[in-house]
């Protein structure tokens, strides 16, 4: 049985930033959450259709982030020191940071996205431009065999069917391959209250004790977890199709430490959704405050995440100026439905604006180096998460 916990108002697709000409064509869906108390899963109620999100206008580039950049050539390195595949698949390959690490002879990409897929192709890798199903699961084990390692970051949890998903995976995994994916932690999320992880893409947000029970209905065992920072607060699954396989302690201690906090627990949900709203509130006491004082606030970082809070929080360009951003692809763009200005770094003096608002949270402590001038000529950050907070 499903239950409602949350509901975040009406949200345009995160990442289709627009142009004047476009506002009128702009799609928007109501975004409401839920807890399956027989899963244990959160999802969202409604899913938005993949077409419209994923598609060739699609502007998350991976590789114009460092961070990320570092982080999938880590990944890479300790997959391939760890299982020593040779057949490797990646699920969302985006722009190439980690399958760039594998033999193009040998290793493959799904990506939906045409400019992605492009971009990989021209690498030299097989890509698929097609949404991961079981039929095309089966098309590429006809093609090109098992695969050792199938990989996927931040990609799974907008698969909408989990089932298909997983019966795919299984259906291509070698009998010793792995299976390894990385998404937002539920777990974090509750802590920090961080609830703009929930965005179109985002069809569900997963705990460990709900993907236990998952894989484990579709032939997979997940048997190691490890906790990641990246994005937030995320969770590396390491899954086999071999029931025997040595599940690590790092699986118990993660159920455990969910089962303390409460994410099989309804009431848990209502606790989160109470506490949002008051964020909510709190964020615009803020700006309207920092509006009828004549200071001036720029949003650092135009995200999916920032999307979700402008939208749900009624934010526009009357509270925040403008957006800054190094892609060069939202530059000289309007924010989905805030229609906020989004704007090339290079081209504003930060030194002009008293606030800062943390449009990409999970990297505060990087664009607060970074940005040590604003801080010395007095301006201040403003962040959400954990809570509502300005600082220098």
């Amino acid at each position: 049985m499903k239950k409602e916990f949350l509901d975040l108002g009406k949200q345009p697709i995160a990442n289709n930033f627009v142009k004047e000409d476009e506002i009128n064509d702009e799609f928007f869906f109501d975004l409401k959450v839920v807890f399956d108390e027989d899963t244990k899963l959160v999802s969202m109620k409604d899913f938005v259709k993949p077409e419209l999100m994923f598609n060739e206008d699609y502007k998350y580039n991976t590789s114009l982030s460092t961070p990320m950049v570092n982080h999938f050539k880590s990944a890479a390195d300790m997959l391939t020191e760890e299982f020593r595949p040779v057949n490797v698949m990646e699920i969302g390959s985006n722009d190439g940071p980690f399958i760039r690490h594998f033999d193009s002879e040998t290793s493959v990409c799904v990506e939906p996205c045409d400019n992605f897929a492009e971009v990989t192709g021209d690498m030299g890798y097989r890509t698929w431009t097609e949404f991961w199903t079981t039929e095309l699961s089966q098309k590429i084990k006809s093609e090109r065999g098992n695969m050792d390692l199938i990989y996927s970051a931040n990609c799974i949890c907008h698969i909408q069917d989990l089932d298909d998903c997983f019966s795919a995976v299984a259906n291509l995994l070698s009998e010793d391959g792995v299976f390894v994916f990385e998404d937002p932690s539920l777990l974090r999320m509750l802590e920090r209250g961080s609830y703009d992880q929930i965005y179109d893409e985002h069809a569900h947000v997963f705990s460990v004790t709900a993907l236990n029970n998952i894989l484990k209905k579709n032939g997979l065992t997940l048997f190691d977890v490890d906790n990641l920072s990246v994005h937030g607060g995320s969770n590396r699954i390491y899954a086999a199709k071999d029931n025997s396989v040595d599940v690590k302690h790092t699986v118990l201690d993660n159920l455990m430490r969910e089962k303390e906090f409460g994410v099989d627990n309804f009431q848990t949900y209502q606790i989160f959704a109470e506490r949002i709203e008051k964020s909510k509130k709190d964020l615009v006491e803020l700006l309207n405050k920092l509006k009828n004082e004549g200071k001036k606030v720029i949003s650092i970082g135009a995200t999916s995440k920032s999307t979700t809070v402008f939208n749900y929080c009624g934010i526009g360009s009357d509270l925040i100026e403008c957006i800054t951003d190094t892609t060069p692809d939202k530059q000289g763009t309007l924010a989905p439905g805030s229609l906020i200005p989004v704007v090339d770094r290079n081209n504003v003096r930060l030194k002009e604006y008293d606030y800062a608002f943390l449009g990409a949270w999970n990297f505060k402590d990087l664009i607060a180096n970074k940005e040590s001038d604003f801080v010395k000529s007095g301006g201040k950050f403003i962040t959400h998460v954990p809570e509502i907070m300005v600082f220098s």
